[in-house]
């Protein structure tokens, strides 16, 4: 649940010099909820800006406001762009800013978190929390247009549910990007199938008051290496390595962003594991981890400026070993370049006696909470940890074990079911 905005102003009159400020522009989030706005009166009279007699005019000078800005816990939050009238700053690593102000209200932004207004009238320094955007969201597969009801069978699934946010796919598993995309290389290589009309879609689930994530395949894609086998690493899979085979991903990703969702998500974002991983060429943690930092800084580097939230999905398993698994993801270096971290905690997929279970899919409360609890000490400040939540071989029980141990740590959640068949009574808290 949504925990209430709290902001505590200390309020003090201060006359000063004008300091300079680096003009910034923020990125203006999307966003399907209302701006939060506090004002606060001052403790004393605030003189008008300018007093005019028969002889004299004396301008008072704008009021520098410095603060900073943290979490609900007091832990800093960076890359919040603070912005009033024309001027905007961006909190650094330890949340504070400076910002030269005339006009009364200090807007306050951060990807994947819900904006905030502050009326700081005679503020100079100013102590101010922001609250996290808790996603709860179910994916639509192609298969939802395919077999079952579409966009509209969903929304009417999930109204009155807890569910805020919808994942739609822009490229899936087998390299199909699913709308008549403007990305050059994904008709060149013939990836296009027009499943949805991603405009139309997100009129419809923004109007419905939603959040919407588009979901990207980034480093396996089998259309791809058939086409362009010269950017393989091995098997289906690109070598993520070469920064040159980033940008295909990049180029989908900025589009959709440009078409209007609100978050991008990365899946895939790694290198192989299994047997393919064994034909690949050997690769030292720290040449992938680079490799995959390196792309998901990218990423947020363009995305950011054009307002979209930037997350990643990475193996559960990661959540709870020091290593990369081989694969070029851990929660520490993942999540300091990302505004979201999805583990996948899908106990089917856990070995046979893992936290002494026989069968770890036959409690999925333990092994979801075992797999948060080893990530959440390892997230980067600012960064929010988000799961995929297994809904598939399932019952309603079973899946609300789950989102309970997600929510009584004050995280969300995304269900996932590769077809997009959900059930409402797993949706719906008793």
């Amino acid at each position: 649940m949504r925990r209430a905005t709290s902001i505590i102003i200390v309020l003090l009159l201060a006359v000063t010099a004008c300091k300079s400020s680096a003009d910034q522009t923020g990125p203006n989030l999307a966003t399907t909820q209302p701006t939060a706005v506090t004002t606060v009166a001052p403790t004393t009279s605030v003189a008008p800006t300018t007093t005019t007699s028969t002889s004299t005019t004396t301008t008072i000078p704008p009021i520098v406001v410095t603060g900073t800005v943290t979490d609900e816990t007091g832990g800093p939050l960076p890359g919040v762009t603070v912005t009033s009238d024309t001027t905007a700053v961006t909190t650094g690593a330890d949340g504070l800013f400076d910002l030269t102000a005339a006009d009364p209200t200090i807007t306050l932004t951060k990807p994947a978190w819900l904006p905030l207004e502050v009326d700081w009238s005679a503020t100079s320094d100013a102590q101010i929390i922001m609250d996290p955007r808790i996603v709860r969201a179910v994916r639509v597969a192609r298969y939802t247009y395919l077999e079952l009801d579409g966009l509209e069978g969903t929304l009417e699934l999930i109204k009155d549910t807890p569910v805020n946010a919808i994942v739609f796919d822009t490229k899936d598993e087998v390299g199909t990007t699913l709308y008549a995309t403007a990305v050059p290389f994904a008709n060149d290589i013939a990836a296009v199938e027009d499943f949805y009309d991603p405009i139309a879609t997100l009129e419809t689930v923004h109007a419905a008051g939603l959040y919407a994530i588009t979901r990207i395949v980034t480093f396996e894609d089998p259309i791809w290496t058939k086409a362009r086998p010269e950017a393989k690493l091995a098997g289906k899979w690109i070598d993520a390595r070469n920064p040159d085979n980033w940008e295909y991903p990049l180029a989908l990703a900025v589009e959709a962003c440009e078409l209007g969702f609100d978050e991008i998500q990365f899946d895939y974002v790694r290198f192989p594991a299994g047997s393919t991983a064994g034909a690949a060429p050997p690769t030292t943690q720290e040449e992938r981890l680079t490799a995959i930092t390196g792309f998901l800084e990218e990423a947020r580097s363009r995305l950011h400026p054009l307002g979209c939230a930037v997350s990643a999905d990475i193996f559960g398993i990661t959540a709870s070993s020091p290593t990369d698994e081989g694969i070029g993801q851990r929660p520490d270096e993942l999540s300091a370049v990302v505004d979201a971290l999805s583990p996948m905690i899908y106990p089917s997929h856990y070995s046979p006696g893992w936290l002494g279970f026989a069968d770890p899919n036959d409690h999925p409360g333990p092994v979801t909470a075992d797999a948060l609890d080893g990530a959440m000490p390892r997230m980067a400040p600012g960064s929010l940890l988000r799961p995929w939540l297994q809904a598939f071989y399932y019952n309603s029980n079973q899946i609300r074990a789950a989102i309970d141990e997600a929510e009584s740590r004050g995280l969300g959640w995304i269900l996932w079911n590769a077809v997009g068949r959900y059930s409402r009574s797993a949706l719906v808290e008793e």
